[in-house]
């Protein structure tokens, strides 16, 4: 179990170090992240580099038995860099360039940039490729964090080159583009520009390229620098940190290039509810490269900087919350930072060594943690998969971002809700993408697939005639990987399989307060129309109960599907809300609105039954998480009530049999070989 963080010793003098490594050993750090941000110092100037100072941190390390991930330096080009190659810089959509002074100051496409970064990554591991503390690399760090799409010139030359690549002749992009609307058709791929500022919208198709491109972009970098230390002979693996589901990358696409998998996450201590948006963020990160162990790259200790409002976390927290992602298959827990900074800007962020010492809570819980993560046994990869799957998608998320639309839907933020109804009833989720094999899954949950390519429509229709059960959701099978309607109307993918046909969106006004994943209470007050327009809720009776449907009232009509819900309100009044269809062996669903979050975890416990898909555990206060990992199951109080659970097996942390396990508020315990008298 790797534990330690990111280490930035040219921040402090070198009488610092050997304190480091003292108090790092005390804490049981395992493995430091070593130059992240380092280029300044490791190359003072063009063809000079100095690396006397890496040499000898990098020995004390050693010598102090802790490993080093080795990261390329190359996330914030030195100024020397920026002054000698100004074209380098990034532009904004409006022409403004982006300047120095911050972090992560350059073109992606920059063939200066490119260039420089490199050469030094050919440096650093030529040096370092067989120093016996280093136990893997790291590329860059967070590609494109900061800076989600560069416009600049050196981006519309790659993006053309991308564009031909990818159609080949410009007819084809014309055609997928529909460049005949306001008369964009192109005669060559130089006339084509980002997606800048423009009087008014932009082509969505156009758009949704400039996505696609940005995002290989970025993984171009990490696979340039990935390829360089290979060819000098490292074995050690190589990864780069994600950052969640981060909406400039698609990290599908990206994670077959990587080694393993590593994340950085930073819930919000204000909100009760985030520990559920970190377990989303682990599932997808442990689904990304199933049965490959995964590390947590970076947390905070405690408070951070970037919020209007940076509440530190309360007490045990911080174990809780490494707990879930050690329970989801991380291999490793690590912070940024090891010590807390004195200056910059984020001087602010607590690291595992905060400024104000060790005689601190936020030091004796890191000491705390050390301690039981050390005592930890080897665990075993995840490799079953969960009964149920929850499909998120990249080029979808783009794609329904684009403007001009029925109703303004937050893909990311409807998922995660789709995701928190089954996360509450204890229900195991995989995050998948709808490609991807479905066999396994008792049901899948596949909400607003508005982009639907024809590949991933013949698998999900395969999954349902080999015995599947899929639930589709209001605005899915919209439009084509081109962002276009197919020839005669909406659901011409998936309108055979459902048995129905869509003929209009019925946008409602949006909620006045948007669920946030806490109670059905949240949007309960907000008053609902009868009828006519100014509707912002539809009431649909189904066999999971009466729902509360918001955003869209879609107009289907039931062809061979059965009817299983109906609107009981509004303009819809009497009209199909819920079918279903059976096909072969299986069963497909479809709901024409988006319930609020009770009516989310009222249908999702309904389908689930019908599935016979079981709750890990039954009974559990829905701020109880319970997770397995192989023949572990991990025990999270994120709540304020203290529990009680009927729980058998032997507690890894004590090495004692238990029969009852009693949660205070952030506890969490470890059972291996476990069993419960509430389980089936």
């Amino acid at each position: 179990m790797h534990y330690g963080g990111d280490y930035n010793p040219e921040q402090w003098p070198e009488e610092v170090w050997p304190e480091d490594i003292r108090l790092m050993k005390e804490a049981g750090v395992t493995t430091v992240t070593l130059g992240v941000f380092a280029w300044s110092r490791i190359q003072p100037a063009e063809g000079e580099f100095d690396w006397g100072w890496l040499d000898r941190i990098i020995e004390l390390l050693h010598a102090g038995g802790i490993q080093i991930d080795m990261a390329t330096a190359t996330a914030s080009p030195p100024p020397w860099a920026t002054s000698a190659y100004p074209e380098m810089l990034p532009r904004t959509a409006e022409g403004a360039i982006l300047w120095p002074g911050s972090r992560q100051a350059y073109a992606p496409t920059s063939p200066d940039y490119r260039r420089l970064a490199e050469e030094l990554v050919t440096e650093l591991v030529k040096r370092y490729v067989d120093h016996p503390a280093i136990v893997m690399w790291h590329v860059n760090n967070e590609l494109g964090c900061h800076l989600h799409a560069d416009y600049s010139d050196h981006a519309q030359a790659a993006f053309r080159i991308w564009l031909h690549q990818r159609y080949r002749h410009i007819d084809a992009l014309n055609e997928a583009w529909g460049t005949d609307f306001w008369s964009q058709r192109y005669t060559s791929f130089e006339q084509i520009v980002p997606p800048r500022s423009m009087p008014y919208s932009p082509n969505s198709a156009g758009v949704l390229d400039f996505k696609r491109f940005t995002s290989d972009a970025l993984l171009d970098l990490y696979k340039a620098e990935r390829d360089i230390i290979r060819a000098a002979g490292a074995t050690q693996p190589i990864t780069t940190n994600f950052m969640g589901a981060f909406p400039a990358a698609d990290y599908w696409r990206w994670a077959p290039e990587l080694d393993f998998i590593s994340d950085d996450n930073y819930p919000d201590p204000n909100d009760p509810e985030s520990f559920r948006r970190s377990a989303f963020t682990r599932d997808l990160m442990r689904s990304l490269k199933p049965g490959v162990p995964w590390i947590l790259m970076e947390q905070a200790s405690s408070a951070i900087n970037w919020r209007p409002s940076n509440a530190p976390k309360a007490p045990g927290q911080l174990a809780a919350l490494s707990a879930q992602a050690v329970a989801r298959g991380a291999d490793g827990v690590m912070f940024f930072q090891w010590r807390q900074s004195r200056r910059g800007s984020e001087k602010f962020l607590t690291g595992m060594l905060p400024h104000s010492g060790t005689d601190t809570r936020v030091w004796r819980e890191v000491l705390d943690l050390g301690q039981t993560l050390g005592a930890l046994p080897a665990l075993a990869a995840n490799t079953g998969r969960a009964p149920v799957a929850v499909v998120f998608d990249w080029e979808n998320w783009w794609a329904i971002s684009n403007r001009d639309h029925p109703v303004e839907l937050d893909y990311l933020a409807l998922v995660q809700r789709w995701y928190d109804a089954l996360h509450r009833q204890h229900i195991p989720v995989d995050i998948v993408h709808p490609s991807h094999d479905l066999s396994d899954y008792s049901l899948v949950i596949a909400p607003h697939l508005y982009l639907l390519t024809d590949e991933s429509a013949r698998n999900v229709s395969d999954y349902v005639e080999q015995g599947g059960q899929i639930l589709f959701a209001a605005f899915t099978d919209v439009v084509d990987e081109t962002d276009g309607f197919r020839a005669t109307g909406y659901l011409r993918s998936l309108g055979e399989l459902l048995g129905i046909t869509l003929e209009e969106f019925g946008a409602l006004l949006p909620p006045a307060q948007q669920s946030s994943g806490t109670s059905a209470g949240d949007t309960a007050a907000v008053s609902r129309s009868s009828a006519g327009p100014g509707e912002n809720a539809a009431t649909v009776d189904s066999p999971a109960g009466q729902l509360r449907g918001e955003y869209l009232a879609e107009v289907i009509h039931a062809v061979d599907a059965v009817v299983l819900g109906t609107f009981v309100d509004g303009r819809n009044r009497g009209m199909p809300a819920l079918t279903s269809r059976d096909v072969g062996a299986g069963r497909a669903y479809y709901l024409a609105t988006i319930p609020d979050d009770e009516g989310m975890e009222r249908l999702m416990g309904w389908l689930a039954a019908e599935a016979r898909v079981v709750p890990l555990l039954a009974g559990l206060s829905e701020w109880v998480e319970v997770i397995a990992r192989g023949q572990v199951l991990f025990a999270i109080n994120h709540g304020t009530e203290h529990v009680t659970l009927t729980l058998r097996g032997r507690e890894l942390r004590s090495g004692r049999d238990v029969d009852v396990v009693s949660l205070g508020q952030h506890d969490w315990v470890a059972v291996d070989s476990w069993s419960a008298p509430q389980q089936r």
